[in-house]
């Protein structure tokens, strides 16, 4: 309902005026009652003591004695008398006769009583059932002696009390209603000086509503409604101001969206087109009309509103690969975010991959064709190598040597191929990483323990650095013990007797950076851009006669991308070498936790 001023003021006004008074009231009512029955409460406990000594003091043996006892004590006590014996029996009233006391329930379970018959002092106040009224009851124990011989139970009628707040409540009526008439003098008059000046406001603010922003109240007052009257001048110039740079924005924004290569498609919160921009017109040869439709009749294509659906329902960024037929068959890498506000939709983003992924096929299927040629080759060195070195019997040394050149090339061959498909499963995006949190220290020092002996006939020395404060980090822990081994073989082979390795560590941020270091002869700066190439060499020549496949930094640095970080080295030659990584403390962007590797520990599976 709506309210206008003259009654909000009332209200206002009845409020501020009610609320007084019935609190007021309230408080009155509750002191005024509590102090009226503890007056009556204390006589009649006076009056209860003497009552119960009395009876203490008493001959009276038979139920006629006891009953004419509770009449006249009844009438000197001016109150009613009730002679209760120790097991809650009634045998004495001074308001019935013996006929109708021996009726009458037992009074064990009544509050007054029970405490009295505990040997304390007992008072209640409830509704009488016999007579309808509030009663005040208060019981005394009875005793000779020692002993407890009954309890006496004293009565009167709240009548008085009861009368009292009456009055007082019949004085909050005509309170309430002389605070009624009050309000409404008071609102009235004040609706009467506030209602010209409100009046002109809302004509001021209604014009700027419909769209005239030229619009101004130009007060002067200083007065609160002046105050008002200026803000909504202010108002209405920033607004002017506000869609004037949205309209400017609007431009920029259709100018970006139309040279854009990236389809755009957005959908608003209903589920509708709410845009489609020319690039993603062209690539799926779309309709004028889109706007206002849904994604499934625009594009036929029930991945893609699947992916829609998954982000608009999780509201978190979604990402995946589709395959549109037609006349223009096309792959698409389609990445679709939810948009914040309360206006909500999605945003999806459409990357034609289609020549990249050709690519990338031709790639995968050559690595593949080559590893498979290779590996019959190997075998068969590797077998005749095995069989040589038992048949050959005119010239061991000589078999002894051959057959160590078979076998060492055969290895090299091994390592190759292994290097080669490890290559192409982490760049195809099919070598599965299971992050979980590991200690550093501890796989680094595993790590380096593989190396030990070799280092030590080589005459070089392995330092491990790492300290125990490092965080965990979040990896895969074979692929980080492939990327440490790769380092430290590295640093091994190309380091002179002598030379020291050390292998230390920092943290960053929410990043940890491992660096292998070693004071070796170090590498050529014209080098460096070019050292995590597939297959490039400093000294080609030594690479081959040491065992190197020119794989082993590629691999290094596409696995430490895939767990979320990033490879980089610094060298001067003369000076060794400085290869690092980062690796995170926490999971990396897109991978999602599942529920029961969190509950391992929190292992993740993912695809790098």
């Amino acid at each position: 309902m709506k309210l206008g001023i003259r009654a909000k003021l009332f209200l206002l006004s009845l409020g501020l005026i009610l609320v007084p008074v019935f609190v007021s009231y309230a408080y009155l009512r509750g002191a005024l009652e509590e102090s009226t029955l503890a007056s009556v409460r204390s006589d009649l406990r006076v009056r209860a003591r003497l009552v119960a000594q009395e009876i203490g003091d008493s001959k009276a043996r038979s139920p006629d004695q006891w009953q004419a006892l509770a009449q006249i004590l009844g009438q000197r006590a001016e109150a009613r008398v009730t002679l209760i014996s120790p097991d809650g029996a009634v045998f004495g009233d001074s308001e019935l006769n013996h006929a109708e006391v021996s009726r009458v329930e037992s009074h064990r379970d009544r509050p007054e009583v029970k405490a009295a018959i505990a040997g304390l002092p007992g008072a209640e106040v409830r509704l009488s059932a016999t007579v309808g009224r509030r009663m005040l009851y208060l019981a005394e124990p009875v005793q000779q002696g020692s002993k407890l011989v009954g309890v006496a139970r004293l009565s009167v009628s709240l009548e008085r009390v009861d009368a009292v707040v009456s009055g007082l409540q019949r004085l909050a009526t005509v309170a309430a209603l002389m605070a009624i008439a009050i309000a409404i003098l008071l609102s009235s008059a004040a609706a009467q000086l506030v209602w010209r000046d409100a009046h002109a406001l809302t004509e001021a603010a209604r014009r700027m509503a419909a769209g005239d922003l030229e619009t101004r109240t130009r007060r002067s007052e200083q007065d609160e409604i002046g105050e008002l009257g200026r803000a909504l001048d202010q108002l209405a110039s920033s607004l002017s101001s506000t869609l004037t740079e949205l309209r400017v924005e609007r431009d920029r924004v259709a100018g970006i969206l139309s040279g854009m290569a990236e389809g755009v498609l957005l959908v608003d919160r209903d589920g509708r087109v709410a845009m489609v921009n020319p690039a993603l017109r062209e690539m799926l040869l779309l309709p004028s009309d889109a706007q206002g439709q849904t994604p499934l009749e625009v594009i036929r294509h029930a991945e893609l509103k699947s992916l829609l659906d998954e982000c608009s329902e999780h509201d978190q960024t979604r990402s995946r690969e589709i395959e549109v037929g037609g006349l223009k068959p096309r792959r698409l890498l389609v990445r679709a975010a939810p948009l914040p506000g309360e206006q909500g939709g999605t945003l999806a983003v459409f990357v034609d991959v289609t020549d990249t992924r050709r690519l990338e096929t031709m790639r995968r299927d050559f690595v593949a064709n080559v590893s498979h040629e290779l590996r019959t080759p190997v075998t068969a060195i590797r077998s005749a190598a095995e069989t040589l070195d038992g048949a050959l019997e005119r010239d061991p040394e000589a078999a002894r040597h051959f057959l160590a050149m078979i076998d060492r090339n055969a290895e090299r061959l091994r390592e190759l191929v292994e290097d080669l498909l490890d290559l192409s499963r982490i760049e195809s995006q099919t070598y599965q990483l299971r992050f979980s949190s590991v200690h550093l220290q501890r796989r680094t020092e595993s790590v380096i323990a593989l190396f030990r002996d070799r280092a030590d006939k080589k005459g070089v020395r392995l330092v491990c650095a790492l300290l125990e404060s490092l965080p965990k980090v979040v990896v895969d822990e074979k692929a980080l013990e492939h990327v440490l081994t790769n380092l430290v073989d590295n640093a091994v082979k190309y380091c002179a007797s002598g030379s020291t390795i050390t292998i230390g560590a920092r943290q960053e941020g929410d990043l940890v950076r491992v660096e292998v270091a070693d004071d070796g002869p170090g590498i050529e700066a014209r080098h460096l851009p070019r050292l995590f190439e597939r297959f490039y060499r400093v000294d080609a020549g030594r690479s081959r006669e040491l065992g190197g496949t020119g794989l082993g930094l590629s691999i290094v640095k596409h696995l430490v991308e895939a767990m979320g970080g990033a490879a980089r080295v610094e060298s001067e030659h003369g000076k060794g070498a400085r290869f690092s990584f980062t690796l995170r403390t926490t999971l990396p962007p897109g991978v999602e936790r599942s529920a029961s590797t969190a509950a391992a520990g929190g292992e993740t599976s993912a695809s790098s």
